[in-house]
């Protein structure tokens, strides 16, 4: 038995929003870098570190390593913008709680209804 590999055409996607080609020349190096230390700093809030990311983003699309798109809409509006956050403390977990545990009717499996 052959097999014939010219006879099946293949079709190339074009990438789905949101992937783009890695920075392999490092031209926004130096915008990932601040970006990554702010994280760091800041504890992974990335909220604190927005303009740093608006940056990085920005070069990326000046150096075309990704599509021009509008930040407003990529969530760098100033409607977007975060101004406080509060962290869940688990304080419930810590004192015991069990998430579903308070589900007393017994549930029955797909196949037994």
């Amino acid at each position: 038995m052959s097999m014939n590999f010219s006879a099946s055409k293949q079709f190339v996607r074009p990438p789905q929003r949101g992937i783009f080609p890695l920075d392999h020349d490092s031209e926004c190096k130096v915008q990932m870098k601040v970006y990554l230390t702010c994280l760091k700093d800041a504890k992974q809030q990335h909220h604190k570190c927005r303009d740093f990311s608006k940056a990085y983003l920005q070069c990326r699309m000046d150096k075309e390593l990704m599509a021009n798109e509008d930040l407003d809409q990529m969530g760098y509006s100033n409607d977007a913008k975060v101004e406080s956050v509060s962290e869940y403390d688990k304080m419930r977990e810590k004192n015991g709680y069990i998430a579903g545990k308070h589900i007393e009717k017994p549930t029955k499996w797909w196949f037994e209804r």
